[in-house]
């Protein structure tokens, strides 16, 4: 029954290319962490260096998504997605040729490829209702995005190694860019990207941010983003207390499985409530299953700990993508999924800068307990601002429905009104 619902999902016309595009798109961002880093000790450049040039490659992806996504709702998806895509590509081309001297264009070249990355995610997102119709669907296919992600982000840095160690890091630059430009390429050709248009948007500098619903959102995910920040960083320092060697793998992939199989499960079975209530309800199973963390058993013990801490992972992402379509105000559905794209992105970052001075004086089990701190937030975010979190009021004209209620209902306010 469960792979039944995915296989009719992916037999909906353009879905699987969109899907397989989109995911394509995204690995330059999924690798670019470590492919920087390769390349700038590759170049002779310190730790310290290669990590301030992956840091201003973040920063730069973290204030371009949601412009870019703004854009995308104003101009369309082909306009906007294809150029930065290039652009970023470019960025990353620069890189390559110029190394580590001088140092500033080094530095330009990251911001030029993190800023003008594309906002594939949100736009994929986006186009799901157009695509698929029907309610059930687009839950199945917000999960299967959610699982997709995952195998993305463990595919990814594979790929770039096998690269390095068959031709060279710039290599694996550059080709891991190439590829995303044919991934961009691919969705932008698409029938549905071409026809995509957002619903008219009221002229306001926050955009997508004037939403109250929306803002709670950022402010939970913020927080379970450092905690799976964290977890990265705790779990190379329990390694080192327990052998070193593939530990700190063993217990990321256990992650990364526990996240697989909860986002399968989540998604192959329809659910009734409000997704808001559900949402509360996930992210209080994440924050519960990290506390088991702090007991850092043997290694055998600590992975299987791991997987069952990933399970509720991708069940809260694909249920807040859900959420952030229904309070995401009209005209601003691309932006708002990008900001959920930064949100979770830059707090992941903090989670790794707070995780560092807490294991340096504390060991695996305080960087640990960082990550269930982070899940703990992230809860009574959601829980503090249920008035405001609580399920969208339908308002939708005559003629006019909001892009909002393709799969429900469209935060209060929000009428039709001139572009922004």
């Amino acid at each position: 029954m469960m792979a039944a619902g995915y296989g009719e999902m992916l037999r909906t016309r353009h879905a699987a290319r969109l899907l397989a595009g989109t995911l394509v798109g995204r690995l330059p961002s999924a690798t670019a962490a470590l492919a920087i880093v390769l390349f700038a000790r590759a170049e002779g450049g310190s730790y310290a260096l290669a990590g301030a040039l992956s840091a201003v490659y973040g920063v730069g992806n973290a204030i371009g998504q949601p412009l870019l996504g703004r854009a995308v709702d104003l101009f369309g998806q082909p306009r906007v997605m294809l150029p930065s895509a290039v652009l970023s590509a470019l960025g990353m081309v620069l890189f390559c040729l110029v190394g580590l001297e001088p140092l500033p264009l080094a530095y330009a070249a990251m911001a030029v490829a993190g800023f003008f990355t594309p906002p594939l995610e949100g736009g994929l997102r986006a186009l799901w209702p157009d695509v698929l119709k029907r309610e059930d669907r687009i839950h199945a296919a917000y999960a299967l995005d959610a699982v997709a992600q995952e195998v993305m982000y463990a595919v990814g840095p594979l790929a770039v190694t096998l690269i390095v160690a068959a031709w060279s890091e710039a290599a694996a630059l550059l080709v891991i860019n190439a590829i995303g430009v044919l991934g961009a390429l691919a969705v932008v050709t698409s029938p549905p990207s071409r026809k995509w248009r957002s619903a008219p948007r009221e002229a306001h500098w926050l955009g997508a941010l004037r939403s109250r619903g929306l803002l709670v959102l950022l402010g939970a995910f913020f927080f379970v983003g450092s905690a799976l920040g964290s977890i990265s960083v705790a779990s190379v320092a329990y390694a080192d207390e327990h052998g070193g060697g593939m530990v700190s793998s063993y217990l990321l992939s256990a992650l990364g499985v526990g996240a697989l199989i909860g986002g399968v499960v989540y998604g192959g079975r329809q659910w009734a409530g409000e997704p808001e209530r559900r949402l509360r309800l996930l992210v209080a199973g994440l924050a519960v299953c990290y506390l088991p963390l702090l007991l850092v058993p043997g290694v055998v013990a600590m992975t299987v700990l791991a997987g069952v801490a990933g399970v509720f992972l991708a069940p809260s992402l694909a249920c807040a993508f859900v959420v952030v379509d229904r309070h995401a105000p009209r005209g601003t559905v691309t932006e708002a999924f990008s900001w959920l794209v930064t949100a979770f992105g830059v707090g992941a970052s903090i989670g790794i800068a707070v995780v560092g001075p807490a294991v340096e004086y504390g060991g695996s089990d305080a960087g640990f307990a960082v990550a269930v701190g982070g899940g703990a937030v992230a809860l009574l975010v959601l829980l503090a601002a249920q008035r405001s979190f609580g399920p969208p009021v339908a308002v939708a004209e005559a003629g006019a429905l909001p892009e909002n209620d393709r799969i429900g209902a469209v935060e209060p306010g929000f009428s039709a009104g001139h572009q922004a």
